[in-house]
């Protein structure tokens, strides 16, 4: 029944595994605990266990599995499904109501009951049934909501997103319950005989029909193009921080859901290598509702994932992570994985990354994790250098970084970077973070203005290495966009040492397989977390012939310092006996 005072059933269940000490969790559900705690005292709140256990009933006794076997909802759905059914709260409105004989009527004050949560997050790891969780929450919208409805599911590709729909079609296949059988009753090609007759719940086209109630799921693109403007009261979006993804589709479907009074979006995902997008702002607002800094009920989030790096080598902790290990997958490909991140370097982050929950910096297509740390802090004043330029974003990025020979073949790594002050602005808030470390090192310089003026940026450089120093004899420079920065260079510094390096496998191949083993033998000592940034999202394109270039895959991963150190390190090998 209805009550202000009660404890949900199944969130007591799990509050007192926790408190016994049964059940591991992180600092992020301990926090969410802690909201949900304050909802249980909140006089103005209500549970409804008949909304929860009316859930559990439908998927127990109606759904299936993707193969077909019966469904039996996990502790944690139930846990889940119950902060979206269990909670309500009543407001006044003023409604219509028609007077008895049917003619005319008046609006009149009344307390309708709402239910608490519009959106729910999920960040868990891979392999803990996501998107069979978000299948259930769709059939039971589609199913048991008399109303008319539209319901969408979506994620980064719209094969992805039959995962959703794939175990509906098999429970309408499969008809397993009293009402899957009376909805499947009939068939679909009786267009013009009996009502009674037709199938009531077909997998159609346009996606999964309801007959009876004129509702309709189906799959959409993942774009903000293609989901603002819609008027659907049941959305899940899965996997939205998995991929590259650089727009807000979670605003975007929430901007048209609420037209509608009781709209729900649930947004499941396993946490990503992609750093500092969308996805990674939307994380930080999530931790401030969270850390309580401000307040928003109508929100769920559930974040699972380890609290340090370090607990990966302790399977106990592992449910922290993952909390169906043991029933959705299995120790052993946990283990397995483990082992792997260990033997292949390269997997690492991407493992971290799904299997832990730990965001890992960037994707290390090219430099491994350990490639890409930062040495201790190095000096390089009075000594000679190599100097590489990319300027191929001019109005947005301009990268330059400086080559210092050592002794034995390595290379001693510097970098100054130059942004317009209107592109900073832009920044999404989480890419924001990041640069503003790099301005606090003094590897990223912001100039005002709308673009840069190169010859600004050539000042500053020039000021740059007087105070620092340097002695720059062979400079390296990607020709797109650098006249004006060279024809300058050239009429103060000479022409000498000055050498044009064309983007492309032909001229990248050979340097990029000599900088890699240098990175992977730890012989080029950069100490910025500029460059780190910049290796981290470094990628390669390798052709069947084995040569590789450069992908500069999103204007906002910046590897343009590593595009800089190779055209730096091609002026050095061309003028080796100045250094000499």
């Amino acid at each position: 029944m209805l009550s202000n005072t009660a404890t949900p059933i199944y969130y007591g269940q799990f509050r007192d595994a926790v408190m016994r000490g049964d059940i591991p969790v992180n600092r992020e559900i301990s926090l969410e605990m802690n909201r949900i705690d304050s909802l249980i005292e909140n006089p103005g709140v209500y549970y409804d266990d008949n909304a929860i256990n009316g859930f559990i009933e439908y998927c127990n006794n109606e759904l299936t599995l993707v193969d077909g076997s019966d469904l039996h909802l996990l502790d944690t759905f139930k846990l889940w499904a119950e902060q979206i059914f269990g909670w309500f709260y009543f407001v006044e409105r003023s409604v219509y109501q028609p007077n008895e004989n049917g003619k005319g009527g008046r609006y009149v004050r009344k307390k309708i009951k709402k239910r608490l949560t519009n959106k729910q997050y999920l960040i868990v790891a891979r392999g803990a049934a996501k998107s069979m969780y978000a299948s259930c929450i769709q059939s039971f919208f589609l199913n048991i909501d008399t109303s008319t409805t539209h319901q969408i599911t979506t994620a980064p590709t719209m094969k992805q997103a039959e995962e959703v729909m794939s175990p509906i079609r098999t429970s309408i296949t499969r008809s397993r319950g009293p009402l899957m059988k009376f909805l499947t009753e009939g068939s679909i090609n009786n267009t013009t005989g009996p009502k009674a007759n037709r199938v009531k719940l077909a997998s159609t086209k346009k996606g999964i029909e309801n007959f009876l109630t004129g509702s309709l799921l189906e799959i959409r693109p993942m774009s903000i193009d293609k989901l603002q403007g819609l008027r659907c009261k049941t959305a899940t979006v899965d996997e939205w921080l998995s991929g590259d993804i650089r727009e807000d589709v979670v605003g975007a479907i929430e901007q048209g859901a609420s037209k509608l009074e009781d709209y729900l979006i649930v947004a499941t995902s396993s946490e990503g290598t992609v750093r500092n997008g969308i996805g990674d702002t939307v994380k930080m607002e999530l931790m401030s509702i969270l850390k309580g800094e401000y307040m928003n009920p109508h929100v769920s989030i559930w974040i699972y994932k380890l609290d340090d790096i370090k607990e990966i080598n302790d399977p106990s902790t592992w449910v922290k992570a993952n909390p169906n290990l043991g029933k959705t997958v299995t120790y052993e490909t946990y283990q397995l994985d483990v082992e792997r991140a260990e033997k292949a370097p390269a997997t690492r982050n991407d493992i971290i990354a799904k299997r832990f929950g730990i965001p890992l910096e960037g994707y290390t297509y090219f430099f491994t994790y350990e490639e890409t740390l930062p040495h201790h802090l190095r000096n390089y004043s009075g000594m000679t250098c190599a100097l590489g330029a990319d300027l191929s974003q001019g109005d947005d990025f301009c990268a330059f970084t400086f080559l210092f020979p050592l002794k034995g073949g390595a290379f001693g790594v510097k970098t100054r970077s130059y942004i317009s002050s209107l592109t900073f602005d832009r920044l999404p808030a989480a890419m924001r973070t990041k640069y503003e470390e790099f301005m606090h090192e003094g590897s990223l310089i912001v100039m005002e203005g709308t673009v840069l003026d190169m010859l600004d940026v050539y000042e500053d450089l020039d000021r740059h290495i007087i105070e620092s120093e340097y002695d720059v004899l062979a400079f390296g420079f990607d020709p797109y966009n650098a006249k004006a920065f060279v024809d300058r260079w050239e009429s103060e510094n000479g022409p000498f040492g000055i050498e044009k390096v064309i983007q492309g496998a032909k001229t990248e191949s050979v340097p990029l397989g000599e900088l890699k083993k240098l990175a992977s033998e730890r012989m080029l000592f950069f100490d910025e977390e500029l460059m780190t940034f910049a290796m981290g999202n470094c990628i390669v394109i390798e052709d069947t012939n084995g040569n590789r270039k450069l992908l500069k895959k999103r204007k906002e991963q910046k590897i343009d310092n590593v595009a800089a150190m190779m055209d730096a390190y091609v002026a050095y090998k061309l003028n080796k006996e100045s250094f000499e």
